[in-house]
Parts: structure tokens; sequence; C-alpha cells
């Protein structure tokens, strides 16, 4: 068993950094210090509690440059578009924070003579937080800040590919001053965070990333009936009606296709197009697709990078040629893309035409930049 892991880093394919995991010691020590700190914590007004998390955002905002290059060179996002993560970081931490007094407020069912009837929110102890590495700061603050101004505390795994968000993390929350014990992060492979997740002083669990995943969280917190919060992948399409606004629609679903090489939980991975306005989108949608300047994306030019890693985009890449040889048409040439290498995280867009249901590309999440085109009437 490693007790060790490497990121490579999708930009060259070589080692960015190493990193150890967790040893079992250090994970109980870490639970343990968990749990000391739950009563505090939970005893702590909320709004000391919102002043040290709002004291955390602002270190990550302050080292917003460091966060943005960390995002760029684990997951390969342009370094032009990571620091738009840290800006929707603060604008989410600080709309939850804002409503948070409100939201734990008790709830006043109608009166009842003879009853004092109200409904309270009470801390549900320690949150495990497993955030997915496509969007690292923004999909773990969503879970973090609400656990934590509930009066929670907070263990945070991230992926394995973006180790250095979750170091960035505990480095604000440590600046901020929260108590030892409340926030707290550590490395771990797939079967000791399975573990993890098992372990009694557990409450609740907020996992995002696959189904396969997300069914092995379940799986493993299902014999102690603790909440399980779960956000997986899926097959989003978007329909284009007859009365929609042809160029408005364009523009938006090639940029839900492809922002973020298509690694989006919410990204569009098919689109059905009303047959009237069918070619004429299919032609817009090829013209804007062929504009985007793909490459290196340490380059401030560059707005669509490689993929996360070059087994993800082997398996869109196997993807598209099932599609081809069952009969769909590829729009985007070979060649367009100068920086397109087989064999490398660099896979170019790719839009698909004549495609049907049984193709993979237009049944099974893609998660890459290839998007199926088809009429509907």
């Amino acid at each position: 068993m490693s007790t060790s892991f490497a990121v490579i880093t999708p930009l060259d394919g070589s080692i960015l950094l190493e990193r150890p995991y967790a040893t079992p010691a250090q994970t109980q020590a870490m639970l343990h210090a968990a749990s000391a700190a739950r009563l505090s914590w939970r005893d702590t007004p909320l709004t000391e509690r919102k002043a040290l998390i709002s004291k955390a955002v602002d270190w990550l905002v302050a080292h917003k440059d460091r966060c943005a290059d960390a995002i760029t060179r684990q997951i390969g996002r342009p370094i032009s578009q990571s620091p738009g993560e840290l800006r929707g970081l603060e604008e989410r931490a600080r709309y939850m924070l804002d409503i948070a007094e409100q939201g734990l407020a008790d709830i006043q069912p109608a009166p009842k003579e003879g009853f004092q009837r109200f409904l309270r929110h009470e801390p549900l102890g320690t949150v495990l937080v497993l955030a997915p590495w496509n969007y690292p700061f923004l999909t773990a603050i969503n879970t973090i800040v609400p656990a934590l101004a509930a009066g929670n505390t907070v263990i945070l795994k991230h992926s394995s590919q973006t180790p250095l968000v979750a170091e960035l993390f505990q480095q604000a929350f440590d600046a901020a001053g929260l108590p030892a014990g409340v926030f707290q992060s550590l490395h771990l492979d797939h079967a000791a965070t399975l573990q993890l997740v098992a372990a009694p002083q557990i409450d609740f669990v907020a996992f995002t990333g696959s189904v396969a995943g997300g069914h092995a969280v379940q799986q493993a917190a299902s014999s102690r009936f603790i909440g399980v919060g779960l956000e997986l992948g899926g097959k989003d399409p978007a329909y284009v009606r007859e009365d929609a606004d042809l160029a408005n629609a364009v523009e938006n679903l090639v940029d839900g296709a492809f922002f973020n090489s298509g690694q989006s939980c919410c990204g569009i991975e098919r689109i059905y197009v009303h047959r009237r306005h069918y070619q004429d989108f299919v032609d817009g949608f090829v013209e804007l697709t062929k504009a985007y300047r793909f490459g290196n994306p340490l380059d401030a030019n560059t707005n669509l990078g490689p993929m996360v890693r070059a087994s993800a985009a082997s398996y869109v890449r196997a993807q598209i040629a099932e599609a081809v040889a069952a009969g769909a048409r590829a729009l985007i040439p070979p060649g367009h893309f100068a920086a397109d290498r087989p064999g490398s995280a660099y896979l170019a867009p790719q839009v698909l035409v004549d495609v049907h249901h049984g193709m993979s590309v237009m049944r099974d999440e893609s998660f890459g930049p290839v998007i199926g085109i088809m009429p509907v009437d």
C-alpha cells in the first residue's frame, strides 16, 4: 500500500508535487481533535463564528494569485480564467455568511394554547467534506462555510489532484485564528477515505464527484444512518427552441460545453435544436468553437487548456472515435488546433453531428470538450 502520492500536471505530464498520505494515527488524532472542539465551537456566538470565517475568506482573496496559479498547474485551466473561481468563492461565501443568521434562526409554527412550539437548528457535529478537483475552491466552499457557520467542525479531504487547494484552505483558516480542531484537512487514498466516512466521529458527509464515487460513499455511510449529501455526474442536455435567440444560444452553449475543457458538473454535454434552426445553429457553433485559443494554460492569451489528465482525454477520444465509426461526423478538422496531441491531456474541442442515442457520446458522461448536436421537431 502506497504511503504517498504524486500530482501529474496536465501542462506537460511532469510530476508537479508529491505528498504523504495521512497515517491511521494522524487520522484518528484529527477525529479526536474535531470531537474535542465541537462543544466550544457550537457555543461560540454566531457573530464570532462568522467573523472568523470571514477572515479566512479575506486571506484567500488576498492570496488569489497564488490560489489561481494552484488551479492552473494542478488541473490545466487557463490562468486567464482561474482567478474567476476566487471571485466566485468570495461572492458565495459572503452571501452565505450574510444569510446565516436568518437561515439558522428558530422557526416558529402557528401558536397553540398551552404549548411553546419552535424548530431549532442544531449543529450535527463533525462534517466531512470530500471535494473534487474540477472547481476545487468553489465546490469546497459551498459546504465548508455553511457547516462552520452552523457550528459544526469540518474535516476536508480534497481530491488527490488538488492537494494544494486543501493546504491553502488550511492556511486560510489557521491565519483567521479558528480554534484548534475546528477546521482540519488531510490527504487520503480511496480506501482510507471510505474508512473515514464510516468512522463513528463523522456526523455528515458532503461528496462531490462521480456517480461511482458517490455510490461508494453512500454505501460506506449507510450502516450508520448519517446524512450524506451527493452532487454527482450526469449528461446535461440543452434544448434550443424554435423561438430562441440563436446568437445568444450559440454563444452560451459553446461556453457551457467547453469552459474548463468541458469538465464542469453543470456543463452542457448534448444539444437538441429545433429543426428550423438546426443548420444555422451548427454553423454558428462550429465557427465560435474554431475561434478558441487552445494551448498552454500559463499563456495569458489561452482560453482553452488541456484536460486534467491524459487518461481522461483518452476516454473522450475513444467516445469520439466510436461515434464517428457509427456514422457521426466530426466538424472540427484534424490539425485545426495545433496543440492537440493524442496520448496527452491536450484534447481539442470537437463538435459531432449525425449522432444518435446508441452512441456513448450521447448517453454516457464525457466530462470533456466534445458535444453532440441533434435536430428535433
